[in-house]
């Protein structure tokens, strides 16, 4: 606006003054806008505050900053360092051609509002066809597989089925290296405390770098998808990628009664088996652990005066071992070992040897068959509950696959559909948090688009023309929208974030042309058609430039440039969509919209004056006969 004025002859600190002044009210409209958009979201509950918070917060301490270098710094530094330009500005071939274009615009209003309501219905009616996730699968260039035996199963078993496994995976090209683990530590107590196992041997983890030269996008979901199908047959063996968030769907089922739940568990699971596309699916109820089942003698224990204390005691040290600070340790240079005392393999599995243990008692030691009855059983592996409820969790590898679209099909299951009395969907992990975000996420747009109301009528002292801004929103949610459709991305929490920078900035492009007409007519005195061609003409040059700018900066992150591009290019790609449609309308539609706008506050203004005539008119009183 400075180098606009400069090209009108004036000096450089006239020019910068002037031009200040001018667009000021435009710049702390926009400014304000994106200031009501973020803060109702800045304070957000639940799992949206967490992620949208800090991201408001900054963004709305950044544009009062950028306002207050507007309003000063950039005034000041084009005074001292802006030049006079000597010859006037003529108008280019595309100003021309644009101008003409809005004259017809506003010569055919209501076919421009029109074609334009149709374009942008069109593209808002391709949101059902959009898929939805709570965060975009990750892509970091590795990838993680748990391996898990049935219950029982030693360590030498696991230990064989990991290579298994780390031979076919090294056979893909994708696989630069494989780390792995075999019985990783599952709490409890073991060398470093009393009463539990030193780690959970059926169980193992392997770490497996890709190689993706190319930069291919998904090449991580790719690669799961071909692992899954090479290790399907390895039996006694259940394996689980767990390669970053949104890549896995986790359906949890609870009720109280055990029989009910499990078979509404295992229904569930073989019709989730039967849907196209899905990867490994896991049951918390699928496997049974064995143990070995006590059951003290009363009568026998009290006479031999032998503790029910004793008896867990005697076997848990025989079964699962013990570390006790007066026993023997492993001396090492930098440190001590304590060693693990029980039975060893042969001996734990055999049951005889199990009933001739020595329990002490009062008299001395006793046998364990003396004292009760020693069995062999199985149970749960293990037990959780939700809500004071058992639960039972079907986690899904999506394989690629949006996480809305899988949740809806596996949801309209006739299993889970149908659910046996006393047993509940209960929404936990992604699934929750989807529908809780996106909730909240509507709930805070709908008050964001009120405070961007609000604020224009404080500025433009004005109750229905900011209408004409607002009408910037749809055409930006529409644009975004085909961007993700063209791009196949998914509608996650980066591209919410997308579409909330989206309605603080596209509203600029209508401010500037509004508050400069609406100016024109006012302070100069314009016809309302030559106020509109006025500001198009002087407005259209920054709006262009600035819709470039942000364009420019938000193409690194829609290209992925940098690092894992699954979070930061459905975001740049939603902005740079909604950007360009809502430039577009804003240039041609804005205007007519701008007309319709006026008209309406014009009737509304003579039906005010016509009722207050005619209020004042029915009030006099009648006039008195002479006679």
């Amino acid at each position: 606006n400075i180098v606009r004025h400069l090209r009108m002859g004036k000096k450089p600190k006239e020019a910068a003054m002037d031009a200040a002044i001018e667009i000021g009210l435009a710049v702390v409209a926009t400014t304000l806008t994106i200031c009501a958009v973020f803060v109702p979201v800045a304070f957000m509950s639940g799992i949206a505050g967490e992620f949208f918070g800090p991201f408001s917060f900054t963004v709305v301490v950044a544009v009062l900053c950028s306002l207050l270098v507007a309003r000063t710094l950039t005034p000041m530094m084009a005074a001292y360092f802006l030049k006079p330009h000597d010859r006037p500005e003529r108008p280019s071939r595309v100003m021309t051609w644009y101008l003409e274009r809005v004259r017809w615009c506003l010569a055919h209003r209501w076919w421009t509002l029109g074609v334009a309501s149709a374009a942008i219905g069109s593209m808002l009616g391709l949101f059902p066809l959009l898929s939805t996730a709570f965060s975009p699968a990750g892509d970091n260039g590795f990838t993680t597989l748990s391996v898990e035996l049935a219950p029982g199963a030693s360590l030498n078993d696991t230990l064989e089925v990991a290579e298994t496994a780390r031979l076919r995976l090294e056979e893909l090209p994708e696989v630069r290296s494989v780390y792995t683990t075999v019985g990783t530590s599952s709490g409890g107590s073991g060398p470093s405390g009393s009463g539990g196992s030193a780690g959970n041997v059926r169980r193992g983890s392997m770490v497996i770098q890709l190689d993706n030269p190319d930069g291919t996008r998904g090449a991580q979901q790719l690669f799961e998808r071909k692992a899954t199908d090479i290790l399907r047959d390895i039996p006694g063996a259940r394996f689980q990628f767990g390669g970053g968030g949104g890549s896995r769907l986790s359906i949890t089922v609870a009720g109280d009664e055990p029989n009910r739940l499990g078979l509404a568990a295992a229904n569930a699971e073989r019709e989730i088996r039967a849907l196209p596309g899905l990867g490994m699916i896991t049951s918390s109820a699928a496997l049974q652990k064995p143990e070995i089942v006590i059951r003290p003698l009363p009568d026998r224990a009290a006479e031999l005066g032998v503790t029910t204390e004793t008896l867990s005691l005697v076997t848990r040290i025989a079964t699962s071992g013990d570390v006790n600070t007066s026993l023997s340790k492993f001396n090492l240079d930098n440190r001590q070992i304590p060693i693990l005392v029980r039975l060893n393999d042969t001996s734990r599995s055999d049951l005889e040897r199990l009933q001739l243990l020595s329990v002490p008692g009062s008299n001395g030691p006793v046998p364990l068959r003396n004292v009760a009855d020693v069995s062999l059983g199985a149970g749960p592996a293990q037990i959780t509950r939700v809500d004071r409820s058992r639960n039972i969790t079907l986690d899904v590898d999506l394989n690629g696959l949006a996480l809305g679209d899988t949740l809806a099909a596996i949801e309209a299951l006739p299993s889970l559909r149908n659910l046996p009395d006393g047993v509940r969907l209960v929404p936990t992990g992604d699934a929750r948090w989807i529908r809780e975000i996106f909730g909240e996420f509507a709930l805070a747009m709908a008050i964001g688009v009120l405070a961007i109301y609000a604020v224009l009528v404080i500025l433009f002292h004005k109750f229905i023309q900011p209408v004409t801004i607002l009408a910037a929103l749809p055409p930006s949610a529409a644009g975004a929208i085909v961007a993700l459709l063209v791009f196949d991305y998914s509608l996650a929490i980066n591209s919410l974030i997308g579409l909330l920078m989206l309605m603080g900035i596209v509203s600029k492009n209508s401010i500037l042309i509004v508050e400069y007409a609406i100016m024109a007519q006012r302070d100069q005195g314009m016809s309302r058609f030559d106020s509109l061609i006025d500001s198009c003409s002087k407005r259209a040059r920054p709006i262009v430039m600035t819709t470039i700018a942000m364009i420019a900066g938000m193409t690194p992150i829609a290209m992925g440039w940098a690092g894992d591009p699954s979070f930061r290019a459905p975001m740049g790609v939603a902005v740079i969509g909604g950007l360009i449609v809502s430039t577009v309308m804003s240039l041609f539609i804005v205007p007519a919209m701008f007309t319709v706008v006026d008209d309406f506050q014009q009737w509304l203004t003579r039906l005010g004056r016509g009722g207050a005539a005619d209020d004042e008119k029915d009030a006099m009183p009648a006039p008195s006969a002479i006679g």
